[in-house]
């Protein structure tokens, strides 16, 4: 049986431009401990969709995951104005101790 990663590497090379599919496939590929892999496909994504709060979220905490801190930071606070504007409580909490971790 194919993993989770293989499946929606699959519907990515189907429909190259569903952001809803690099999005499954960037978590797949994190949750499968290949958090390298799944950058480009969460770049996609921040790309694709000015309002889309969550990948930036995970972005940049694979960012932070990864040592690479300095691309982190923007990602988070893009985040964090993003959950501001659209009264999403949780994720601004933890955006802001993300933010802090960081600094």
């Amino acid at each position: 049986m194919a993993s989770r990663s293989e499946q929606f590497s699959a519907a990515v090379a189907r429909q190259p431009d569903n952001e809803l599919f690099h999005f499954s496939l960037a978590q797949a590929l994190a949750a499968e401990g290949r958090g390298a892999e799944a950058v480009p496909h969460y770049e996609f994504c921040v790309a694709k969709k000015a309002d889309w709060m969550m990948p930036r979220i995970l972005l940049g905490k694979l960012f932070a995951q990864l040592g690479r801190r300095p691309e982190a930071k923007p990602l988070l606070e893009a985040a964090l104005r993003l959950a501001l504007e659209q009264q999403h409580e949780d994720p601004e909490r933890e955006l802001r101790s993300l933010l802090a971790d960081l600094s």
